[in-house]
């Protein structure tokens, strides 16, 4: 049931690509994938957050909340993206300090 008020944000959110990977099929570049579907949806998601920021400047734009919202999402994602890399830039400094 949707808050009054918010039903016509737009599409439903849905977690970015990366946050989607199911436990594996063995296939090695199905993470580069992941990682790769997410930086695309990030890219698409900074580019609709700039032509909102642009029209709510210009004037054109008529709801500000759907800026602020592209905003927030497009954050939300870069802040994902970064944890996500940065887990695993520490497992690969893991594996390099193993014994052999």
């Amino acid at each position: 049931m949707p808050v009054s008020g918010i039903e016509g944000i737009g599409s439903p959110i849905t977690l970015p690509t990366a946050a989607r990977v199911g436990t594996g099929t063995g296939d090695d570049t199905s993470f580069a994938q992941s990682i790769t579907g997410a930086v695309d949806e990030l890219r698409g998601l900074q580019s609709q957050s700039n032509e909102l920021a642009v029209a709510a400047v210009t004037g054109d734009l008529d709801d500000i909340h759907s800026a602020m919202i592209a905003s927030t999402r497009a954050s939300v994602t870069l802040e994902l993206i970064s944890a996500v890399r940065n887990k695993g830039v520490d497992a690969f400094n893991e594996i390099m300090r193993m014994q052999a």
